[in-house]
Order: structure tokens, then C-alpha cells, then sequence
């Protein structure tokens, strides 16, 4: 009974901060404020029964919305609804096809650039609601922070952050205080979304026209939302269903799209709230998000639109402070990090922050954390050289991992022109892992061929 109790009060919370984010990427991506709402219902519905992470929240998100808004900006609303389903099915084809295990190639300091990007992004999201307001909204402001920080001092049983909303809205509207409210963000849906068919037309040149769109729509939803999953895993200790999340998205995707949605993914700063802040950790309240938000928005419209959004800021300026790893950038931290990892953290942070989007940061620290480590690996491989005592060869032992980063220097630690007639390269100790060492090994042959020496290459891995 606790449990169930704790999923319903963490998913109306997160119904509540839902809100004005999807409110918000209605906007960027051009469409009605009803649109990324209604979107935000279908995907965390379908993706409570379709998803492989339980407890994580997907709905309209910043990363796709940057994605489909040139898409809406361009060609129009029906296409934007067909990139969606298009989008949706290349997901489920990824996923298929075991595009998930991929994560394991991202490295802890990308993951802790991914978290402390994020943090700040969702930070930065809330200036706007605290720059050029009414006085009134900073001590609300305020208040919020208060009500969230002490209240777990007096009970756990119901979540800080609705019982900051509850009583500062109602203390508000009682008060007649005038200040930006969840309304003066766009209007709410007045009804359930109704399914249909986007109205474009289904040839072969509109299916080009969308196809990158899509394939975009497709890679950025899947990064982002795998990253998200292997963070609740962390702070759950459980491990998730990688592929069938990966299917997931797609299939609530597709749904959302019939649905005349624009489209999402797993949203970090929500699952946050709902699994750090709220406690829970199933699928029952991922579906209860879903079916919160739009109840509140049709049934209690009025109530939801008095929000003030002084209210949800301090809520999602705390879930900003959790979701930084302090750890990370901790001097002890710091002292015992090679400075590679350091600096693919850094990277990751900055081009997130530029750009605004989490996928393209985390590809950056990604690339460039596997530059340090070829760069490191490149250079222990060892060379040394021993001769006969008649002088009549010499034998070189290579000893390390030869891909293309090492290849080259390889070339440079013989002798061509001093050593004797018999050359043997001993590779019993080193492992071949691509064609640049077979090419490096055949140029090192034919340098000393070129100077009537024999070469053998014994000791050769299998395989």
C-alpha cells in the first residue's frame, strides 16, 4: 500500500512539472501549447507499458523539439506529425537491431558532463520565469525553496514539491496575488487527443524529404533516452531493459504521432523528480504521469492555470542542484582523474550548454574521450631490439595493442639501413587490431626488402 501510495503522489508531482515544460517546447518548436501536452500524455501512457526502464518519465522534450521545429517552421504541421512516425519507426528498427549495447561505449566522465550539462541547461530554463516579474515572485520563489527543503524534516508521506504547490497556490489565489501563473503560458487541451492520419502525401519524395529529419528524430530520442535509463539505474541499482527501451520509444513515438503529437523522449529532469525526489520506482507511476497531466488540464484546468510558475521554478531549480554531480568537479575528484577524463567532462558540459542539446555533447565527449584513450594506448607499445651474438640477425620483440594510433610510430623503431641480413619481428607478445598494423607491418618488410634483408614475422595471434 505504501508503495502504491508513494508512485501516486511522486507521478501527480511530476504531472504538475510537466506542465509548463511541454507548455514551453510547444513553443520552440512551433505548434499550439496543446500539442506538446497532449504529446506529453501519450508518450509516458505508451512507454509505461512499451518501455524496458520502469519509473522513467518520456514525454515532449527540449532535444526533440529542436529537431521537428524546422520541420513545423518549413513544411507544416502534417509534415511535422509524419517525421514523428517516421522518426518512431527507424527507432524500432534501432532498437531491433541492438543499437542500445552502444551505450556501453560512453565513459563515466561523459555521463557526469551529460548530468552536470543537464543540470545547468535546467537552470538556465528558469531565468526567464525570474527576470522582469512582479517583486511578489521572489519571495514565493523563495518560499518554494523553503517548503521543499524542510518539509522532509516533518514527514516523507507526501512529496515536498506538491505540498510547496498546493499551499502557494492556494495561498496565492486566497491572497489575489498577481503574478505569472501556468495559464499565461497557453491555453490547456480542452479534450482527449482523437488519432488520424497526417495529411501529406505518401510518395517516394516526401518520404526522402523527411527521411533525415527522421533518422535525426530517431538518434537524438534513442541518446538521450538510453543515457536517462542508465542514470535511473544508478540511482536505483537495478538494471533496465536496454533494447526493449530502445522498441519503446519508437512505439510511443508512432502512437504519438497518429495522436497528431510532435514527438519526445525520456525526460531527465521529470524521471528525476520522480524517482529521486518522489521515490518511485515503477511502471505504475510513469502511466499515472501521464494520466495526471491530462486530467488536470482538462478537469482542473482552471485550478492548474492558477499555478504560479514561481512554484514550479523553485521545484525545478532544485532538481537542477541534484541532478550536478558535485562529486565530479570535487578538487579530491579532480586530483585523481587523468586529465583526459577531466577534459571530455569539460567538453561534454560545454558544447551541451552551447547547443542546448544533450545528444550532441554526449557524441562530442564520447569522440573525444576515445582520442585520449587511442592516444594513451598508443603509446605502450614496446619495442626491443636483440642481436645474435654473430651478428647475423636481430630479433625485435613488439610487445602492446597495434591499431591505427600506434601503427605509425611502429614504422619508426627499426634500424633499416644498420641492422644485419636476417630480421625477425616477434609478435607473440602484441594483439593486431585492424588493417593499419598488417599495412604497417607489410611497409616495415618491404623497407627492409628494398635493402636485400629477410624479414620473419613469427609469433602471429590467430585470428
Amino acid at each position: 500500500m505504501r508503495t502504491v501510495r508513494t508512485e501516486v503522489l511522486s507521478a501527480l508531482v511530476v504531472a504538475f512539472a510537466l506542465i509548463p515544460e511541454s507548455i514551453a517546447f510547444s513553443v520552440i518548436t512551433g505548434v499550439d501549447p496543446s500539442v506538446g501536452l497532449t504529446t506529453s500524455f501519450t508518450m509516458a501512457v505508451v512507454i509505461s507499458i512499451a518501455g524496458g526502464r520502469p519509473a522513467m518519465i518520456s514525454a515532449a522534450t527540449g532535444a526533440i523539439s529542436l529537431v521537428v521545429a524546422p520541420i513545423a517552421r518549413e513544411y507544416g504541421f502534417g509534415h511535422l506529425v509524419a517525421a514523428v512516425i517516421l522518426g518512431g519507426l527507424f527507432q524500432i528498427v534501432l532498437g531491433s537491431l541492438g543499437v542500445a549495447k552502444l551505450m556501453r561505449f560512453v565513459p563515466r566522465s561523459v555521463m557526469a558532463g551529460f548530468l552536470n550539462g543537464l543540470g545547468i541547461l535546467i537552470f538556465l530554463a528558469q531565468l526567464p520565469n525570474l527576470v522582469n516579474v512582479p517583486w511578489q515572485v521572489y519571495p514565493l520563489f523563495a518560499a518554494g525553496l523553503v517548503l521543499i527543503i524542510l518539509f522532509p524534516a516533518v514527514t516523507k508521506a507526501i512529496p515536498a514539491p506538491l505540498v510547496s504547490i498546493a499551499v502557494l497556490t492556494a495561498f496565492t489565489i486566497a491572497a489575489g496575488i498577481s503574478v505569472p501563473t501556468v495559464g499565461d503560458k497557453g491555453a490547456l487541451p480542452s479534450a482527449l487527443p482523437t488519432p488520424g492520419i497526417p495529411d501529406v502525401p505518401f510518395t517516394v519524395d516526401t518520404f526522402a524529404l523527411l527521411a533525415p529529419y527522421a533518422l535525426a528524430f530517431a538518434v537524438v530520442g534513442l541518446l538521450e533516452s538510453l543515457m536517462t535509463a542508465r542514470v535511473v539505474d544508478d540511482i536505483t541499482d537495478t538494471h533496465s531493459n536496454k533494447k526493449r527501451e530502445a522498441v519503446g520509444q519508437g512505439i510511443a513515438n508512432v502512437v504519438t504521432g497518429f495522436f497528431g503529437g510532435m514527438g519526445g523522449c525520456a525526460m531527465i529532469g521529470q524521471t528525476l523528480i520522480n524517482v529521486k525526489t518522489g521515490g518511485a520506482r515503477t511502471r505504475l507511476s510513469t502511466f499515472l504521469a501521464g494520466a495526471f497531466l491530462i486530467v488536470l488540464c482538462i478537469v482542473f484546468r482552471p485550478i492548474v492555470s492558477g499555478i504560479p510558475m514561481a512554484v514550479l521554478v523553485s521545484v525545478m531549480v532544485l532538481v537542477a542542484v541534484t541532478t550536478f554531480d558535485w562529486n565530479s568537479i570535487a578538487p579530491a575528484t579532480l586530483r585523481h582523474t587523468p586529465i583526459g577524463e577531466t577534459a571530455a567532462m569539460v567538453l561534454t558540459v560545454g558544447v551541451v550548454v552551447a547547443t542546448h542539446n544533450l545528444a550532441i555533447g554526449v557524441v562530442a565527449g564520447t569522440l573525444i574521450s576515445m582520442v585520449v584513450f587511442a592516444r594513451r594506448v598508443a603509446h605502450k607499445v614496446d619495442v626491443t631490439a636483440a642481436t645474435s651474438e654473430d651478428n647475423s640477425q636481430v630479433v625485435y620483440a613488439i610487445k602492446g595493442e597495434l591499431f591505427f594510433a600506434s601503427s605509425n610510430d611502429l614504422m619508426y623503431q627499426f634500424d633499416y639501413p644498420n641492422d644485419p641480413g636476417k630480421v625477425v619481428i616477434d609478435l607473440s607478445e602484441a594483439r593486431i587490431w585492424d588493417a593499419s598494423s598488417v599495412a604497417a607491418l607489410r611497409t616495415i618488410a618491404t623497407k627492409y626488402a628494398t635493402r636485400g634483408k629477410q624479414v620473419e614475422i613469427t609469433g602471429v595471434p590467430a585470428g
